[in-house]
């Protein structure tokens, strides 16, 4: 049964950081792309960045501010996420993209973290 757990969400003041993990189990880890997706209160599914063994992918406002990799020894994934900003609190999910290719087919999902940013 695959099994994808979140943490590290939390309180942060714009500008700092926090690094988020993903524990996975039920499946070879490193055999998958995975992913990164968040929603905001009031708003839809918006895709964060994506990672398989070659390369990783961001959306253009997160990039050069967000970081993902992977540990595939430890089956977890990571998103640091540096100088956040008022639009970056969400509800933060890894995701199991459905090949090792980026095709952004997702099977399953983590139960999520709570980002929250604010002075």
């Amino acid at each position: 049964q695959v099994q994808l757990v979140e943490s590290g969400g939390g309180l942060v003041q714009p500008g700092g950081s926090l690094r988020l993990s993903c524990a996975a189990s039920g499946f070879t880890f490193s055999k998958y792309a995975m992913t990164w997706v968040r929603q905001a209160p009031g708003k839809g599914l918006e895709w964060v960045s994506d990672i398989n063994s070659r390369s990783t992918y961001y959306t253009d406002s997160m990039k050069g501010r967000f970081t993902i990799s992977r540990d595939n020894a430890k089956n977890t994934l990571y998103l640091q996420m540096n100088s956040l900003k008022p639009e970056d609190p969400a509800v933060y999910y890894c995701a199991k993209d459905v090949s090792e290719g980026n095709s952004r087919d997702l099977d399953a999902w983590g139960q999520g973290t709570l980002v929250t940013v604010s002075s």
